[in-house]
This record gives structure tokens, C-alpha cells and sequence, in this order.
């Protein structure tokens, strides 16, 4: 997986802007939050400017490029969606490895050590009881359960294709 095709699937569920007062990411454009990106100009934000920030700030803090592909861009899609820390939490809970949030040769080692398809499987598991367990679920799961799909959809590609 390159980043170029994870920054394109991924804007397929990020989406365009919005300011939706039950978000708390708040004023949000191509999935950068106005909560976390204070300085930027979100309503005037473009595509490139967002893939800049998902590539320093996302793509390369997953170590994207040492993961599966389709590895990959599960854990890139949940750490827009969830956050770094998240994301790293869910993917070591699914590699069967201490979940401190941060990775490391541990966390490593375990993917690597683990069939890619079980990795997905039990990621997309971590993905969804995270959100089930978020107050904003009622608000916002059915989007959530929708990109669990896309997602899954992706990974069964990913992993037939070379």
C-alpha cells in the first residue's frame, strides 16, 4: 500500500467539510478537525494541504510503511478516525501485545509475526467497540459501522492482490 492510495480511499470516508455541532472534532474539511488542527484554516483547507498533514502527522507516526498493506490502511483509517494513539492501542490488542499506544519492536514484531488476515479481522473488531463505546455511537455508528464495511471491503482486496 502507497500512501497516494491510502490518502485517496481514505478521503472516501473522510469526506469534504462540515461544522456539525455534535462532532467533537467540531469545524471539520477532508477529516481535519478544527479541535486538532487549531491553526489551520479549516474551511479553506485543500486536498493537498490535508494530505501534507495526514502523511507527516498520520501515515509515517503508524509506520505505515513497515505494515501490510492492507494492515496498512486499516490502521491509518482509525488513526484519522480515532487518533495515533488509538489506533496503535487497537492494532497491539490485535496483535496480542501489551497496548500502550505507542509502537515499538514489540508491537512490530507481532504484526509481523501474525497472519495479515487475522491482524484484520481482529482490528476491525478493535475499531468497532471502540466506537460502540463512544457516547456520540447513537450520533454517528451507522457512518462508523459503514466504513468498518468499506474498510473490510478494502482488506479482502488488498489481500488477494499482490
Amino acid at each position: 500500500m502507497d500512501f497516494d492510495t491510502a490518502f485517496d480511499r481514505l478521503l472516501g470516508n473522510e469526506g469534504g467539510y462540515s461544522n456539525n455541532a455534535a462532532d467533537p472534532g467540531g469545524e471539520t474539511n477532508w477529516g481535519i478537525s478544527k479541535r486538532s488542527y487549531p491553526n489551520v484554516d479549516i474551511k479553506n483547507l485543500t486536498r493537498e494541504g490535508a494530505k501534507a498533514i495526514y502523511c507527516a502527522d498520520f501515515w509515517n507516526r503508524i509506520h505505515a510503511d513497515q505494515l501490510h498493506p492492507a494492515v496498512a490502511f486499516q490502521a491509518f483509517d482509525f488513526a484519522v478516525n480515532s487518533g495515533i494513539e488509538e489506533a496503535v492501542r487497537a492494532l497491539q490488542r490485535a496483535v496480542g501485545v501489551d497496548a500502550d499506544g505507542h509502537w515499538g519492536p514489540i508491537t512490530a514484531a507481532a504484526e509481523h509475526a501474525m497472519a495479515d488476515e487475522r491482524i484484520i479481522v481482529r482490528y476491525v473488531a478493535e475499531m468497532i467497540e471502540h466506537w460502540a463505546g463512544l457516547k456520540t455511537w447513537q450520533t454517528f455508528g451507522k457512518g462508523w459501522a459503514r466504513r468498518a464495511a468499506a474498510d473490510l471491503r478494502y482488506a479482502a482486496s488488498d489481500l488477494i492482490e499482490p
